[in-house]
């Protein structure tokens, strides 16, 4: 009985090594589990508890008090160590266990080292072990058996040779102890080895599911990431209709179209709180229709000024046959508020085209007669009176002037394709000099030119801009009284250069400078309203752009900028 003790004793030590691993990943930290990977984890504790347990081995068979002289089973955990870890944990553990005999043994011999450290058997395990790390698991085991077969039958043999002459012994009794020693030592190794190929798996099992684990994290954060960048209202809702998810451009619409309501409010709700009461049972069907049929459907919805597009789209699960249901739908809405401005624009401008293009006809037609009229007063003013001169005289001025509008209209309505080529803005200047100094002199004004000698040329239609500088410069002028002085100058600005008319007019008023550049708005009493217009047509023909500052009482400055 007490030979049988010993043997049991000597088995739960020997196969400690292994169950003492999972207590021993308990006393680890967070951080340290995570810091380490799997193999290493597995290094590291089998190591700790493959020390503790041959340890006990030496300690329990060398212990004086025994008195059936047990067989140390120490070799058990040294040979997995060897076979499982890493050559230099192997080298380790084996220095150690020779160590630890000549520490706990005393007295001792040399039957009794070879016996409880099976050294004879080094060699072979350390030869194995390269073999064993690329074998099946069926042929680890027969490996680990067959070595430990190896082992505890050169212990046996040692047992038999050293305790022979022992008369305290009898035969049968050591080859019984013998065996029992053998049995209990493949029983302790087989077991541990078969433990360790089980928490292999569990492990292996366990980091697959951790990476599994982070990466649908990883995909799920990258996933709300492109939905959060993406400058569309996104939300998924469940099969009932309900809000799960909305991002980040989503949640901004929600908080400018219902104040009342928080991002966070927004799960759990029903869908057709986006849109108005009357257009709710539209949006629900919408999501209906999605979720039951698997129909994909797009809905334009009003909610206060704004407009949207929402488009609805079933969203799949599969099952674990492979086949996909509908889990639920998802929600692209599309602000286009703006767009729906814009097409209404392009139909009032396509509308104000053909009115245009109506209006020139007309004008075109008109014109031809009007000359005809002209020129039978002319003739019929030969042939009267000189006391009827004063009225002719005033109708035709007022033909004059019908004739001029009518051509101020004509090149505000056909917009055509300036023909350019490279000029100097100074060139056009000076050839409308004589022209505005004696419109200047009949007003008792003056004219100034401040020219700058480094504007370059630029790709003009000398004509259109000759128009432009006339006008501005003529309504300058009409806007001053007399000693009024009328500035043109030029000068270079970064890419651009510019061209201002500066007067010394009483101003305008801010209510009527917005205005300036709408057809038909004039501030003069005989004015038509269409040179301003007409001027920006031009220059927008040019690229270039045209503004105006005023100040009341200090004069008004036109600026026209032209690109390099």
């Amino acid at each position: 009985m007490v030979a049988l003790k010993d043997i049991l004793l000597q088995v739960l030590l020997a196969g400690s090594a292994v169950v003492l691993i999972p207590l021993f990943y308990l006393g680890l930290s967070k951080q340290q589990v995570i810091r380490h990977n799997h193999i290493d984890k597995v290094n590291y504790s089998f190591t700790v508890t493959s020390v503790l347990s041959m340890l006990l081995c030496l300690l329990f068979a060398l212990s004086e008090s025994t008195e059936t002289l047990p067989v140390s089973l120490s070799i058990i955990p040294v040979t997995l160590a060897v076979l499982y870890c890493n050559p230099r944990i192997g080298a380790a553990l084996s220095l150690l266990h020779i160590l630890f005999y000549f520490l706990i043994a005393h007295p001792y011999n040399l039957y009794g080292f070879f016996l409880h450290t099976g050294i004879f058997l080094y060699p072979i395990v350390w030869l194995s072990a390269k073999r064993f790390k690329h074998n099946t698991s069926s042929g680890q085991m027969r490996t680990v058996i067959g070595l430990i077969f190896a082992e505890m039958m050169v212990s046996g043999l040692l047992r038999v040779i050293s305790f022979s002459s022992d008369t305290a012994f009898s035969q049968t009794f050591l080859i019984l102890s013998g065996l029992g020693y053998m049995a209990g030592a493949l029983v302790a190794g087989g077991l541990s080895q078969l433990w360790l190929e089980r928490m292999k798996h569990y492990r292996g099992m366990e980091q697959h599911l951790s990476e599994v684990h982070h990466h649908y994290i990883t995909e799920t954060e990258k996933l709300h990431q492109i939905l959060n960048a993406v400058p569309l209202s996104i939300a998924t809702v469940d099969t009932e209709g309900r809000i799960i998810f909305v991002n980040e451009i989503m949640k901004k619409t929600a908080k400018e179209q219902l104040p009342c309501t928080s991002a966070n409010n927004l799960i759990g709700q029903h869908a057709s709180q986006f849109v108005e009461q009357e257009q709710a049972e539209k949006m629900e069907h919408s999501i209906h229709q999605a979720i039951a049929h698997g129909e994909a459907n797009v809905l334009t919805v009003r909610y206060g000024s704004h407009v949207f597009l929402s488009r609805t789209v079933p969203i799949y699960a599969y099952t674990q046959n492979g086949s996909k249901i509908v889990s639920g739908a998802m929600l692209i809405i599309q602000d286009i508020t703006e767009l729906e401005m814009l097409r209404s624009e392009l139909d009032n401008v396509d509308r104000l085209s053909l009115v245009g293009q109506m209006a020139a006809s007309i004008t075109h037609e008109v014109r031809n007669p009007m000359a005809v009229v002209r020129g039978f007063l002319q003739l019929m003013q030969e042939k009267s009176p000189e006391s009827l001169d004063h009225y002719y005289r005033i109708v035709l001025e007022e033909l004059d002037r019908a004739n001029s509008i009518i051509n101020d209209f004509l090149s505000l309505a056909q917009n055509r394709i300036a023909e350019k080529e490279e000029s100097q803005l100074h060139d056009i200047i000076h050839e409308l000099s004589p022209l505005l100094w004696a419109d200047a002199n009949l007003r008792g004004q003056s004219i100034e030119l401040m020219l700058d000698h480094n504007v370059p040329k630029l790709n003009l239609n000398a004509k259109e801009i000759k128009q432009v500088v006339l006008n501005l410069a003529r309504n300058g002028m009409e806007a001053m009284n007399e000693k009024g002085v009328l500035t043109l100058e030029t000068r270079t600005d970064g890419d651009k250069v510019e061209l201002c008319v500066h007067d010394t007019g009483p101003g305008i008023p801010p209510v009527k400078k917005e205005k300036l550049f709408e057809p038909f708005f004039t501030t003069k009493a005989k004015g038509t309203g269409l040179g301003l217009s007409m001027c920006q047509s031009i220059v927008e023909r040019h690229n270039g752009t045209i503004t105006v500052e005023s100040e009341e009482g200090r004069g008004t400055t036109f600026k026209v900028a032209f690109q390099r």
